[in-house]
């Protein structure tokens, strides 16, 4: 027997009962119609499963109604929440989105670039963290936006406010009763906006700077044993610790543990996300909340303005603020 075709335009319109022109205009929402005749067109649509190709709308200039949200690993607790907030602030507007993980790898990202804008989407949002800059950003002429990352100047960078948590998070430690408390971050330098926070902190403080790092795609059966590779050296040193992000303040409070310390009497740990699945585990860890949320729907705000500039025919970037900073949100718990 003959394997069924996937339905084409052409079929929806014989089974409508009406023409091709009048199929694409109810598609596309153009020009005036009984609403009759849509009801007749979307029930040929839902009883055929007509779907349209969207690579064939890109080519035709139209829009996918697509964008494309590259991260790290939607398994991270943070980027997860991130992807799945963003999801939603799009659905408001009719959007669907194409995940893609880079797993940290700046090939992969490159070929996940190359991809999107080869499929037309109409935006993209990058939160991917890997260990190089990518040029290729900046030669991208259409709607982009960053989550907490510079990726060319007048690319837009929405993100948490990292330094006023960083200062937050340590002041706090210092508040608490610690004397000398270290950072645990994933990169040290001028870019990482945390440890600007947590150097003024003990700076105004007058604590000498204790900064370990260990890099933020370590895999996660190594994680441990980098954490204590970090600390035990300088555990008659330190007596806190303020962690980059939630996951590092888990294995932080592990490696305490593990050594007998007892928190928050003889060692505080505080981390940074606030994600829920992380409170979840770790309900009573001190950390700075990032508004995720909030982040979600200012970067995808800012991507609807590019959007509709780029349709208007003007420079998707020209009016926007270059870097939209949210406040976060120290929630403390039983580990300080």
């Amino acid at each position: 027997m003959p394997q069924p075709h996937e339905p084409t335009l052409a079929d929806v319109a014989r089974a409508a009962g009406v023409s091709l022109t009048t199929v694409s205009r109810v598609l596309n929402n153009r020009g005036y119609l009984s609403q009759a005749t849509k009801d007749r067109v979307a029930a040929a649509i839902k009883e055929l499963g007509y779907r349209p190709n969207q690579l064939a709308r890109a080519l035709h200039g139209k829009s996918t109604r697509t964008v494309g949200v590259i991260v790290p690993t939607v398994a991270l607790p943070f980027f997860g929440e991130l992807a799945a907030e963003l999801e939603d602030a799009l659905a408001v507007h009719g959007y669907r989105i194409l995940v893609c993980n880079s797993m940290g790898r700046a090939d992969r990202e490159r070929e996940y670039l190359d991809l999107l804008v080869s499929h037309r989407v109409d935006g993209i949002v990058s939160g991917a963290h890997n260990d190089e800059d990518l040029p290729e950003y900046g030669a991208i002429r259409m709607p982009l936006v960053a989550v907490d990352r510079d990726l060319s100047p007048g690319i837009p960078n929405v993100r948490c406010a990292n330094e006023a948590g960083g200062r937050a998070a340590t002041g706090h430690l210092l508040e608490r009763g610690a004397r000398r408390p270290a950072l645990l971050t994933s990169r040290t330098g001028v870019r990482n906006r945390r440890e600007a926070g947590y150097r003024d902190a003990v700076g105004g403080a007058g604590v000498e700077p204790v900064v370990l790092t260990v890099d933020f795609h370590t895999p996660v059966l190594l994680r441990a044993a980098a954490v204590a590779d970090r600390l035990d050296p300088v555990a008659d040193r330190v007596d806190a610790v303020f962690a980059t992000d939630d996951l590092s303040a888990a294995e932080v409070l592990e490696w305490a543990r593990g050594r007998g310390l007892r928190v928050p009497e003889d060692f505080k740990v505080v981390g940074f996300d606030g994600t829920l699945a992380v409170r979840r585990v770790l309900p009573g860890l001190t950390t700075v909340r990032q508004p995720i949320a909030a982040i979600a729907r200012a970067a995808v705000a800012s991507l609807m303005d590019q959007i509709e500039a780029t349709a208007a025919g003007e420079d998707p970037r020209a009016a926007l603020e270059r870097v939209v900073e949210l406040p976060g949100e120290l929630v403390v718990g039983r580990t300080t």
